[in-house]
């Protein structure tokens, strides 16, 4: 029972986080909603240019609370990254770790490896999410051959995208253990 009321919550927040942004009209989480507390691979969907410009550059700013992020390199992008002091610590296995990854940064190596305004593509980084559920806002900034996109916006509270320009990547943390089996 207990594995079917957490699958339940599951489905329910997958089904809502998908309702929030379906399409490719925005850089999008491939999988909007997680467990609090377990690692998650977080899957940036680009589904289009700059006014129809081609990316050449995607800049992913690390949430608050996404702990240990590792970035996938790309081929045909320079991967680079930029480490800093934390807004908050946190413990790994009784190391306090006060330092960690602020920003990853893709840049196309070539016009060759440019994302074309007619395609799609996805980056990719992975690492821990916090315990308590809510919304986790991954703020991305799309640089194209001409312009850029700040997909930087996010509500004022909740997770509502409703009446936002250029919302941040929605990630909903689903409540997980003894909690989330309560009726």
């Amino acid at each position: 029972m207990r594995s079917f009321v957490r699958v339940s919550h599951v489905a329910l927040a997958l089904g809502l986080a998908s309702s929030v942004s379906s399409s490719f009209s925005h850089v999008v989480l491939a999988d909007q909603a997680a467990l609090a507390g377990t690692s998650y691979r977080a899957t940036l969907r680009v589904g289009h240019g700059c006014d129809g410009s081609p990316v050449t550059a995607l800049r992913v700013s690390i949430p608050n609370g996404f702990t240990g992020a590792k970035p996938m390199p790309k081929a045909g992008w320079t991967l680079t990254t930029k480490v800093g002091k934390l807004s908050k610590p946190y413990d790994d296995h009784g190391k306090q770790v006060s330092e960690g990854l602020l920003e990853v940064i893709w840049t196309a190596a070539s016009k060759d490896s440019w994302l074309q305004d007619a395609w799609y593509d996805e980056f990719v980084l992975r690492g821990s999410l916090p315990k308590e559920a809510g919304p986790m806002w991954f703020k991305v900034l799309q640089t194209c051959e001409k312009g850029s996109i700040d997909w930087a916006e996010t509500p004022a509270s909740g997770n509502s995208t409703k009446g936002l320009k250029f919302p941040a990547a929605l990630l909903e943390l689903i409540e997980s253990g003894a909690a989330a089996h309560q009726h």
